[in-house]
């Protein structure tokens, strides 16, 4: 087995000095980079963002966003975008704008496929759920954003950088804006206060801004990757909606290359994100017709309102009958609490952290819960409840059906 030579690294270190010198003078420098734990990495190969990008990727609950549907849950088609999917669409937007303004790719990489880590079965509607019920238990909210972060930094302990995390955290793009400035890096002490904050405020997350410009590029492509893409998907699925035909078109290709174009001319050598007049008011007119003429429709919500959101209650209150009870035997115990590496995060690690981790049981069943996949929800409730009439009306569109 060869090994690098000191030479050898001393030319792979040339290289990414080299690349940083044509970084623009508002990306984030691999030199800025402050991990929750004060403990930095010396990888020749590997930035401190690359670093994270490979410890999200092997990140046991990664690979569940393949499962997870964004906004067709009830149709057999291999062709419907996943988590999985979304991520990478939203990482090669980051990246072509990223790479036009000079930005650090590897920060854009990890921010984008951690994002949605987080996420819920059945996509926002499994998320608003989930949150009604947090909420009833804990009064606590429930936001995907905020649970990735839980999951990344506190469940599995993956001592990710702050400037990954905060552009996780801040990544939402349910509102569109013109411009997107970035705010200043907050410290670990003012990073868990915000992150404290989503539970118990409505309003924090529709406050929080990313603290990266590379943050900024991830929040708008996370809304351009979504917009044409869940049209596309519609259309496959033949639900027919006329949309307007403004300045980005209508076809997910022209709002992708439109927007990510538009946003380049706007934003080069610029601190922030900017989008021409014309753009902005077409994609908040995407989002609404979007919202009305897709989300809303009675034949995409039935599901989750009538079948999924009663499955999620029963569930819930059966997972947490059984943790006050102590039911070793119970799914929650067998299929989550009894990973060895899961049971030792849950623990009390504030003096490695800074911070201690609510872990009541009402948390540990949300967790639970969150973690699951589309099928994985299904199955669990069918073994939970197998005489249950609830699993009779789960109705999936057959790959045959007309």
């Amino acid at each position: 087995m060869k090994r690098l030579s000191d030479k050898q690294k001393a030319e792979i270190n040339k290289y990414s000095q080299a690349t940083e010198e044509l970084y623009s003078e508002y990306a984030t420098r691999d030199c800025d980079a402050v991990r929750i734990l004060d403990r930095p990495t010396n990888d020749v190969l590997r930035s401190q963002y690359a670093t994270d990008v490979d410890r999200i990727l092997n990140c046991k609950f990664y690979n569940r966003g393949s499962d997870k549907t964004q906004v067709f849950s009830f149709y057999k088609s291999d062709d419907i975008t996943r988590r999985s999917a979304h991520v990478q669409l939203v990482s090669r937007i980051a990246r072509k704008i990223g790479k036009a303004l000079r930005l650090n790719l590897d920060l854009i990489e990890a921010i984008a496929i951690g994002h949605d880590i987080g996420h819920t079965p059945f996509g926002h509607a499994g998320e608003s759920i989930l949150s009604d019920l947090y909420y009833e238990h804990a009064q606590k909210y429930f936001n995907h954003n905020v649970h990735s972060v839980r999951l990344l930094n506190l469940i599995m302990h993956n001592n990710l950088t702050i400037q990954t995390l905060d552009g996780i955290i801040c990544h939402c793009g349910e509102k569109v804006h013109q411009n997107y400035k970035p705010n200043p890096l907050p410290d670990k002490t003012q990073f868990y206060k915000t992150f404290d904050s989503c539970y118990t405020d409505k309003s924090a997350v529709k406050k929080l801004r990313p603290a990266t410009l590379e943050g900024c590029v991830v929040r708008l492509s996370d809304m351009i990757a979504y917009i044409g893409k869940d049209r596309y998907d519609a259309q496959r699925l033949g639900i027919n909606a006329e949309f307007t035909d403004t300045v980005i078109g209508t076809e997910n290709r022209d709002i992708i290359n439109r927007v990510t174009e538009d946003v380049i001319a706007n934003s080069m050598g610029m601190p922030y994100l900017s989008l021409s007049d014309d753009v902005y008011a077409a994609l908040e007119t995407c989002k609404s017709e979007n919202n009305s003429l897709i989300y809303q429709i009675p034949e995409i919500r039935a599901p989750y309102d009538n079948v999924i959101r009663p499955m999620a209650k029963k569930l819930f209150e059966r997972f947490l009958s059984d943790l006050i009870k102590k039911n070793k035997s119970s799914l929650i115990y067998t299929q989550y609490l009894d990973d060895e590496y899961i049971t030792k995060n849950y623990s009390d690690r504030r003096k490695e952290t800074g911070y201690t981790m609510s872990a009541t049981d009402v948390d540990k069943v949300t967790d639970f819960i969150a973690s699951m996949t589309d099928d994985y929800f299904l199955d669990v409730f069918a073994r939970v409840f197998p005489d249950d009439e609830l699993n009779k009306k789960v109705k999936y569109i057959d790959y045959f059906d007309d």
